[in-house]
């Protein structure tokens, strides 16, 4: 078996930021991480260096992999500001803020050029469906005209590659920007597409922030109109950093009908409020089981629970999505139940998110489009 000597053995052989001096010897080797035969490498390279550094990555990745042993390898650059060209956030306000006032005295966030909006698809706990929620929002959103991407930012749990049915590894351009897998007219990328199904990813917080920044900015999304992040579960700190440093128009919060559940929710709605990114509403997910053999409708989790928890937090209710078997088949699948059967009941409730959404999205003039940026 290999180990940490084996992988700077083979970084050697890779010349560092500098085009010259091997890599080991620049001090830019910040974390290897090894399970199960995967290593997973990160390089700190100042902001200035970022941008050229590409082809040194792709060397260190390839030399990696070329140990004997080794069953896959995944090398991110990882970089941070300068103390006095780092941007001052604004402190948040003090109360719970209501989302039409979102974007009223917040940070510069910056986003991604040549997408218009970005929409946040969050929850305050995992198993509400978030994933599936994004998936046929964004397939609804290309039904409805616009050009959309879908970007899968769990890392930890990327859900996309499965639920829209895509294997195989991103081509890649010139330049050295992966080229995101259009499917179902929706350009998705995933670290999924970049990892094998049963790598653990073990990285710490910059390690995380780093290689979501590279699924952002390097990545040729080309002109969008809407790119959907279907963001991890939770309220931690790349939920945070996410809001903050990349310019969202909105979010929508899904939830179940449970109580526990809508207390996440109520969370992730706080959360975003306090970052001053607009809530476009919160969607109820598994709302209801209806029998497929008798039609009978039964209210497994309770019901009404979302809907109320909005009217309560001022912020839209988007709808309901019953526990259906045909949603959990089509996703399982690879061909979301927007995609496979968009006149179907079950596909009617995203269909509505999808137009509400765009409805939301063009109630305020679009933002020049912006630059990524991680603190």
């Amino acid at each position: 078996m290999f180990n940490n000597d084996d992988i700077l053995a083979a970084l050697a052989k890779v010349p560092g930021p500098d085009g010259k001096t091997p890599l080991p010897q620049t001090g830019a080797v910040s974390g290897i991480s090894i399970r199960e035969g995967k290593v997973f490498l990160s390089i700190a390279v100042s902001p200035e260096q970022a941008p050229h550094c590409q082809p040194m990555r792709q060397a260190a990745e390839e030399a990696v992999k070329a140990i004997p042993g080794v069953k896959g390898a995944v090398v991110v650059l990882t970089s941070e500001r300068a103390p006095d060209s780092a941007p001052q956030p604004a402190a948040p306000k003090a109360g719970n803020g209501h989302a039409h006032h979102g974007g009223h005295g917040a940070p510069q966030a910056k986003g991604v050029e040549g997408i218009k909006k970005i929409v946040a698809v969050a929850s305050g706990k995992g198993g509400v469906g978030k994933s599936t929620t994004s998936a046929n929002l964004a397939i609804g959103l290309a039904r409805l005209g616009l050009k959309v991407g879908l970007l899968d930012a769990d890392l930890f749990g990327p859900s996309q590659p499965r639920l829209f049915g895509i294997s195989g590894r991103p081509d890649m351009e010139e330049g050295g920007a992966l080229k995101p897998i259009e499917k179902f007219g929706v350009k998705v990328m995933s670290i999924g597409f970049l990892v094998p199904d049963d790598a653990a990813i073990v990285w710490r917080g910059p390690m995380v922030m780093s290689a979501l920044t590279q699924l952002l900015r390097d990545v040729a999304w080309g002109e969008l109109d809407v790119l959907v992040v279907d963001m991890p579960p939770g309220t931690g700190d790349t939920q945070l950093t996410m809001a903050q440093n990349v310019g969202l128009a909105g979010a929508v919060i899904v939830s179940t009908p449970q109580d526990l559940a809508l207390i996440d929710a109520r969370r992730g709605i706080a959360m975003f409020n306090q970052v001053h990114v607009p809530i476009y509403g919160l969607f109820e997910n598994m709302s209801y089981f209806l029998c497929p053999h008798c039609g009978e409708r039964t209210d497994i989790f309770s019901h009404g629970g979302a809907r109320a928890e909005a009217e309560k937090m001022n912020v839209p209710f988007l709808g309901e999505a019953p526990l259906d078997a045909a949603v959990r088949e089509t996703s399982d699948a690879g061909l979301p139940v927007v995609a496979k059967d968009p006149a179907s009941p079950q596909a009617q409730p995203y269909i509505a998110l999808a137009e509400m959404v765009r409805d939301a999205m063009n109630q305020a003039p679009a933002k020049k489009a912006p630059r990524i940026a991680v603190e």
